[in-house]
């Protein structure tokens, strides 16, 4: 089996630019470490050049990762590895593991996470959303209180056809807080186009802390949500988060050292 003998350094530089060139960055910016380990390790010309492909591919992965999750509109990655399940051991950990798989996704089933403020649903999402996107899936997370804004927007520039296209293609749509805004007055008809248009191809996922006997309510339009629910409802899963609130947990901590350092009252006696 042949070797690799040691690569003349002046040659290097003249090798990086070729690869650069060819937009193979991943394997410029790896090759002297590689040369370095070829010539320490005797490796073969083969084995030399499979490493460089590897680094390549981990390069353009993660390139894509890092686009695709600026796409989704995710700035923080938060992992279920990184939640506090101490706090709220009741949560259906497992359950919300398994979409983390992203299964749902390519099921296109939906998502209803349902539960009061604070138990961690955004968290959640974002865990939920990265690992459709480490499978391959395109995520867009949206709050409602920017929805209600992105549409606004879209109306006046006269891009509210490109707007809802954006939101029908992606392949997981992450709506949280749904409810906490009343939306405006065409919203009930943008969001149903929405969701017939998405309606067994796509995935949703929507957090709330409202019933979905209110969201006639809070959209202003009883028959458009009626609608709404009947094709997101069909192929979706409700999964229930009951807790305490973390935002909460330092506060009820000083609280309770606040009212142990007070000193106790001597009891006067009349």
């Amino acid at each position: 089996m042949t070797h690799l003998t040691a690569i003349a350094p002046s040659t290097t530089p003249h090798l990086d630019a070729r690869l650069r060139h060819l937009r193979l960055s991943g394997m410029a910016e790896a090759l002297p470490g590689r040369i370095q380990q070829a010539t320490s390790a005797a490796l073969a010309h083969r084995e030399f050049l499979e490493l460089l492909v590897e680094d390549e591919l981990a390069r353009r992965s993660d390139r894509l990762f890092a686009r695709r999750l600026k796409q989704a509109g995710i700035v923080t990655i938060q992992e279920l590895a990184d939640f506090d399940w101490t706090y709220n051991p009741k949560l259906p950990r497992a359950r919300l593991a398994e979409l983390v798989t992203g299964r749902f996704v390519a099921e296109h089933h939906g998502v209803l996470l349902i539960g009061p403020p604070g138990v961690g649903k955004s968290h959640c999402v974002t865990a939920i959303a990265i690992g459709a996107i480490r499978r391959g899936y395109r995520a867009l997370v949206r709050s409602t209180f920017d929805l209600a804004q992105d549409f606004a927007e879209a109306e006046a520039t006269g891009d509210r056809r490109a707007f809802v296209d954006q939101l029908t293609r992606v392949d997981l749509l992450a709506l949280e807080d749904f409810g906490m805004k009343k939306l405006g007055p065409t919203a009930a008809e943008d969001l149903l186009e929405i969701f017939v248009r998405r309606h067994g191809k796509a995935s949703t996922l929507i957090t709330t802390n409202r019933p979905t006997e209110d969201w006639g309510v809070f959209l202003g339009d009883v028959p458009a949500t009626t609608a709404i629910l009947d094709r997101f409802l069909e192929h979706a899963e409700i999964v229930r988060m009951n807790g305490k609130s973390y935002r909460l947990r330092g506060r009820t901590s000083q609280t309770s050292t606040s009212d142990d350092d007070k000193p106790t009252e001597k009891r006067r006696d009349a």
